[in-house]
C-alpha cells in the first residue's frame, strides 16, 4: 500500500466519516479513529467543531495545504455574495476537482497525479498545476497518452459515482468543463459539508 492510499485512510478515520463514500473505506469497518486513543470520544468545543469542517472540507480535495486554504478563504470573502457559497464554487473549479467530476480518474489523489503528470490540457494549453482553477467555459481534454492508462478507462466505466449537472463531459472524446458555479447543494459530498463553519473558523 502507497503513503498516499494510507494518508487518505488515515483522514477517514480521523474523520470518521467514509469521506469519498468508497467501499474500500476502512470507516466502513472500524467507526473511529487511527491510534491507540482513538476510541475516546468528548464532546468538542465550538471551535473544535469549525476545526473539524475545516479539515474534512481540506481532506476531501485531496489535503489542499493550510496555506492554499487560506487563499481559497481570502477569495471567498472578497467575492460579492455567500461567503460559504463561494468556497466551494473555488474549490470544485479546481482542475483536479474537475478531472475527478469527470470520471477520467478513481480519486481525487489520482486527480492530482493525473495532472501534475501533464495529461491534461485546457483550451489547448497543457496545465501541470492541479490547483489550477477552472473557468466555466474552459475546455478541459485529457491527452491521447492519459486517455490510453487503463485505469482512466476503468474510472470511466465506474458505476461507482455519476458526473454531476454542473459538469460537462465527453467521455468518447475525453474532453469536458464547468458548465456554472455549483452551490452546496449541487456538490454529490458522501458526507456533509458546512463550508459556513469554515468561515467562521478563518473569521475568528
Amino acid at each position: 500500500m502507497t503513503k498516499r492510499a494510507e494518508s487518505k485512510f488515515k483522514i477517514d478515520r480521523r474523520m470518521q466519516v467514509n469521506m469519498w463514500g468508497r467501499a474500500k473505506s476502512p470507516i466502513n469497518k472500524r467507526e473511529y479513529g487511527p491510534g491507540q486513543h482513538g476510541q475516546r470520544r468528548k464532546k468538542p468545543s465550538d471551535y473544535g467543531v469549525q476545526l473539524m469542517a475545516k479539515q474534512k472540507l481540506k481532506g476531501y480535495y485531496g489535503n489542499v495545504s493550510e496555506r492554499q486554504f487560506r487563499k481559497y478563504y481570502a477569495e471567498a470573502m472578497r467575492r460579492k455574495g455567500d461567503s460559504s457559497q463561494n468556497l466551494i464554487g473555488i474549490l470544485e473549479s479546481r482542475l483536479d476537482a474537475l478531472i475527478y467530476r469527470m470520471k477520467f480518474v478513481p480519486t481525487v489523489f489520482a486527480a492530482r497525479q493525473f495532472v501534475s503528470h501533464g495529461h491534461v490540457t485546457v483550451n489547448g494549453k497543457r496545465v501541470t498545476v492541479a490547483s489550477y482553477l477552472v473557468k466555466v467555459g474552459d475546455v478541459i481534454a485529457v491527452r491521447q497518452k492519459g486517455r490510453d492508462m487503463a485505469a482512466t478507462k476503468e474510472a470511466i466505466e465506474s458505476p461507482e459515482r455519476d458526473v454531476p449537472e454542473y459538469v460537462d463531459v465527453d467521455h468518447n472524446k475525453h474532453t469536458g468543463g464547468l458548465k456554472r458555479i455549483p452551490a452546496l447543494s449541487d456538490v454529490p459530498y458522501p458526507v456533509q459539508m458546512e463550508p459556513n463553519l469554515v468561515i467562521e473558523f478563518y473569521s475568528r
